[in-house]
């Protein structure tokens, strides 16, 4: 046992809404949580562009971005991630730089290829799916904004010419590691919801990184993120009776979006292969006390070489939320569970 994680911890924020709540309460929470994150010493906080989905605060990424940086002081805050496909890479040199001036030295740049939502919504947004193909020199073409060597001659981000954004890749196939190495970027893995690749990721990651054309310099070296689900509490039993309802929660999203789905139908589902498939997506998860919960997370980086450990807070109570973040916090903080109105 051990007293605490052994590698930097940083939060992913999936901004969810609850049954019954509204969006704005959604993005409160985030608020509060985003606070309790900067107050206890966690590096970074991040959020991802979803589409068309109405448990999900976070699609209008960079906007959600620049109000909790206006409500922290200290955590970076960024997109875990970007889908870049969905976007001109000018407009998120615009949009980041903006960020990067606004809030100096705390703002990250995570990119993803995937579209993040379903064919219809993709389409609504004016894409076809081929955008994918071009995510390498996207991503370069970004980079050029941003670092002030813009690749097509005349044409600068402003704001955003030489703010120097960090950019990650985002990933959880094979792709995505192969062009982060290439390109000498750091690298986060998406095993929270698709742990299938991690192992073979990361090992691909660290054997072809080239320092020699990264895009973050000549001095760059490897910078692997992985994430993970976490539910710390006092009360170990309460942390794995929440994470049933989460996983409960996960089964009612994906296996009941042509028909609601009743309590007992998810009892059922939880031993059908379909129920099964989506348990699996959530394996990388650890529920308990802090000690099972440290002592589970520094197991995991331990087994990929994590340089550094993206957590998703997986608690359905928000109360529970605050707790997991007090009992797994960088520095130690173990106050009395945060009252929540």
């Amino acid at each position: 046992m051990t007293d605490s994680v052994s590698r930097p911890l940083s939060v992913l924020d999936l901004a969810r809404v609850s049954e019954g709540s509204s969006i704005a309460d959604g993005i409160a929470r985030s608020v509060r949580l985003a606070q309790s994150a900067d107050q206890l010493g966690y590096t970074r906080l991040w959020f991802a562009e979803h589409h068309n989905m109405p448990h999900v605060a976070s699609s209008a990424t960079s906007l959600l971005i620049q109000h909790i940086a206006s409500q922290t002081s200290r955590i970076r805050v960024g997109a875990g991630g970007i889908m870049l496909p969905n976007h001109a890479p000018l407009v998120i040199a615009e949009q980041f730089g903006t960020l990067e001036t606004l809030y100096p030295g705390r703002i990250d740049l995570g990119l993803g290829r995937a579209p993040g939502t379903d064919g219809a919504t993709m389409r609504a947004l004016r894409r076809d799916g081929t955008e994918a193909d071009r995510f390498q020199s996207d991503v370069m073409e970004l980079n050029g904004y941003l670092t002030g060597y813009s690749r097509i001659p005349g044409v600068n981000a402003y704001p955003g010419w030489r703010t120097e954004v960090p950019m990650f890749i985002l990933g959880s196939s094979l792709f995505g590691a192969q062009l982060a190495a290439k390109l000498g970027l750091p690298y986060a893995f998406a095993s929270h919801f698709a742990p299938q690749m991690l192992e073979h990721a990361a090992h691909t990651y660290r054997e072809h990184f080239d320092a020699t054309q990264s895009l973050a310099g000549p001095d760059a070296t490897p910078h692997f993120i992985a994430a993970a689900n976490v539910i710390a509490h006092d009360d170990g039993e309460l942390a794995r009776a929440q994470r049933r309802r989460a996983e409960d929660g996960w089964i009612k999203s994906m296996l009941g979006r042509n028909k609601p789905l009743t309590d007992d139908d998810v009892v059922m589902l939880r031993d059908h292969p379909a129920g099964q498939q989506v348990l699996t997506m959530l394996s990388k998860t650890a529920a308990g006390t802090r000690e099972e919960v440290t002592t589970w997370l520094n197991e995991f980086a331990d087994s990929v070489a994590a340089d550094e450990l993206m957590l998703v807070n997986l608690a359905p109570d928000e109360e529970v939320q605050h707790r997991t973040l007090q009992l797994l916090a960088p520095e130690g903080v173990t106050a009395p569970a945060a009252q929540v109105s």
